[in-house]
């Protein structure tokens, strides 16, 4: 083997003609040898440099003569010369031989046995042709005829296929592609979202024996099985009047609050109307969205009168506490705004309901909540059993983030909780648990030592372990591994929520009042405190007793019997004549029935405070009459009926005499 690079030039000759030659040069495995050999310009070869030299001829060598001489070379280039004049000589020789080639002739020879091939079969022609017309194409051409029989009837069925066929083919097309492809958001809400028109009345705050203003609120609600309605408790909380109007109708339908979970802030509304259900459809409720994935949000929000669909993605899972009743439950946070008029609205997550729309961030845009699936689920299942509650541990805690806490109360490096700090006297976990249990997993599920005690929640994320007890009914219990004095142990604790001493909410009812002497007194209540300057520290008191209250001086209407007394306001009674108060019926049991010259009250702070008991009702007539309060006390407080018609009997007695 040999390694070769080829160099082709151009030589002219004196009068510039150009000769069609080629110089090779051939380089051998050898590193100073190399062979010079004529090419033809129309067969270019390289040749190797073993090869024999013949003598050139003279008709080759006066060829040649111009060309070489136009360059001074060795001696060597004589072998090249000579070279050349033999191959010249070969020239013919070579042509003849390649006209001769045996491929070509084999070539010819197959292309010969094929014709020889064709004219063997004339018998076959003969007989072919003596045959009638129709066995003759039949037997001369049966491939032929069997395949432009199937032809015939590809275009026989072609011809008898029209046009509206094909636009069927399209139509069953689109049909089964929509059949295949989910709905949107759009085409479900379109006859199963609805617009909810409130009229709502509420008792003052602060005046409790008034009912303000009635109010007109709209939102939006959406349509599940058994003919029912899903919206937010805030839509319809104290409410005179509720209707619904379906999409793309002018009529209003009269709708019935059947049930209302102040705590979840959902509703269940229902249409005493066949026409309404006419053509509605239901949703179905999905899961828990995952972080990133994208949602619709659907409703009648403010700004215009048509349905409005909003996308959106999830931003974040967590327990939150709910505006709307303070009570802390799973939340979805969403990028899509919630405005005025959402409330209550699926967000859907495919074709399915991943949550209701409830409020926003007023002073944020783009960041809206929903309530997750699970919470509604849990709020339906109540509904069924009458009554909305979700279970609660009713305990106070803290959280063991502090190496040297966890060691001191002995707990090994893999064990995570919380320690309890305080526990409701009427709750079941009284029972069980004590003050520095340290809890370590609930139904298995390990709690964890950051700041919020969390657990695994969708694989991904965790979220607080309170979501893990609030979605258990009241009936249920859960076990409880607690770590005490160094020791493991589990107990069954029942769940069911114990009232707190200050209530989260008061809707749907009035409010209770009593008034004595220009004193308004008033049970306290989170949404008195948020509208008040009062501190927050009285909420997170247990109470000691069943249906215990915090009762306090709401108001000081002005009088000369309470004079000097005006910087009593907020404060709680803890005792009347010596007698403690349970709740503020009690108390007003306590002044109705005393018969001293003096009532005394003993406030928070140590303060007293000493009224003229004769001279303080007859005061306190004088300030209803000149206020036009209706009454000293509210219905809640009056005696019972079976009572006032014992003492109005004798009266139309003597009015018939």
């Amino acid at each position: 083997m040999y390694r070769s690079v080829c160099t082709m030039s151009r030589f002219y000759c004196n009068s510039s003609g150009l000769v069609p030659r080629f110089l090779v040069v051939c380089n051998n495995s050898a590193p100073k040898t190399a062979t010079l050999r004529y090419v033809s310009s129309s067969n270019l070869r390289c040749f190797s440099s073993k090869t024999s030299t013949p003598a050139p001829s003279d008709t080759a060598k006066d060829k040649i003569t111009p060309v070489v001489n136009k360059f001074s070379f060795s001696s060597i280039f004589q072998g090249w010369m000579n070279g050349l004049i033999q191959q010249e000589k070969e020239q013919p020789v070579v042509n003849e031989a390649n006209n001769t080639t045996p491929s070509v002739t084999h070539q010819e020879k197959e292309e010969s046995s094929v014709d020889e091939a064709k004219n063997t079969t004339p018998s076959v022609t003969h007989q072919e042709k003596e045959e009638s017309s129709v066995d003759e194409a039949k037997n001369t051409t049966p491939s032929v005829t069997h395949q432009e029989k199937e032809e015939s009837s590809v275009d026989e069925a072609k011809n008898t296929t029209p046009p509206v066929t094909h636009q069927e083919k399209e139509e069953s097309i689109v049909d089964e592609a929509k059949k295949t492809t989910p709905p949107s958001a759009i085409d479900l809400a379109l006859n199963s979202v609805v617009k909810v028109f409130t009229v709502s009345s509420k008792p003052r705050l602060f005046q409790p024996w008034q009912i303000s203003m009635q109010n007109e609120c709209s939102g939006s609600g959406f349509l599940i099985s058994g003919k029912k309605i899903i919206t937010n408790a805030h839509v319809v909380d104290n409410h005179t009047s509720v209707k619904v109007q379906k999409h793309g109708s002018a009529t209003k339908y009269k709708a019935k609050v059947r049930m209302i979970g102040h705590e979840c802030d959902l509703a269940i509304l229902e249409v005493d109307n066949d026409e309404f259900w006419e053509g509605m459809n239901f949703l179905e409720l999905g899961d828990v969205p995952k972080l990133q994935e994208e949602v619709h949000l659907v409703g009648y929000p403010c700004g215009g009168d048509s349905i409005s669909v909003t996308k959106g993605v999830v931003s974040r899972v967590e327990l939150k506490e709910y505006s709307h009743s303070s009570t802390e439950l799973l939340t979805v946070q969403i990028d899509a705004a919630i405005n005025s008029g959402n409330s209550g609205g699926p967000v859907f997550l495919g074709n399915k309901v991943a949550g209701v729309a409830f409020e926003g961030l007023f002073w944020s845009d783009g960041i809206g909540y929903m309530i997750p699936t699970p919470v509604v689920k849990h709020f339906l299942d109540c509904v069924e059993e009458k009554h909305v509650s979700f279970g609660s541990m009713n305990i106070s805690y803290q959280m063991m983030g502090n190496a040297q806490i966890r060691d001191y109360f002995k707990m090994s490096k893999d064990m995570t909780g919380i320690l309890v700090n305080e526990i409701n006297p009427l709750s079941d976990a009284y029972n069980f648990l004590k003050k520095d249990d340290v809890i370590l997993a609930i139904d298995g599920v390990p709690i964890g030592n950051d700041s919020k005690g969390t657990i695994p929640f969708l694989n991904q994320d965790t979220v607080d372990f309170k979501h893990l007890v609030s979605m258990k009914k009241p009936s249920e219990t859960a076990l409880i591994k607690v770590l005490r004095e160094g020791k493991e142990c589990e107990f069954n604790v029942g769940l069911k929520p114990v009232k707190p001493l200050v209530p989260l909410h008061n809707f749907d009812k009035m409010r209770s009042y009593y008034i004595y002497g220009g004193f308004l007194f008033v049970p306290l209540s989170q949404p008195y405190i948020d509208g008040s300057y009062m501190c927050e520290c009285s909420s997170k008191k247990m109470p000691k007793k069943a249906s215990e209250q915090i009762v306090i001086i709401s108001q000081i209407l002005e009088d000369d019997i309470n004079a000097g007394y005006a910087s009593f306001e907020d404060l709680q009674v803890k005792k009347v004549n010596g007698i403690e108060v349970d709740n503020l019926k009690h108390l007003s049991q306590v002044i109705e029935e005393c018969s001293t010259g003096y009532l005394r009250l003993d406030l928070e702070n140590e303060k007293v405070l000493i009224l003229n008991n004769k001279l303080a009702r007859k005061a306190n007539s004088t300030i209803l009459k000149e206020l036009k309060i209706p009454s000293a006390m509210s219905d809640d407080l009056q005696p019972r009926q079976v009572n006032r018609s014992r003492l109005v009997s004798p009266r139309h007695s003597k009015k018939n005499n």
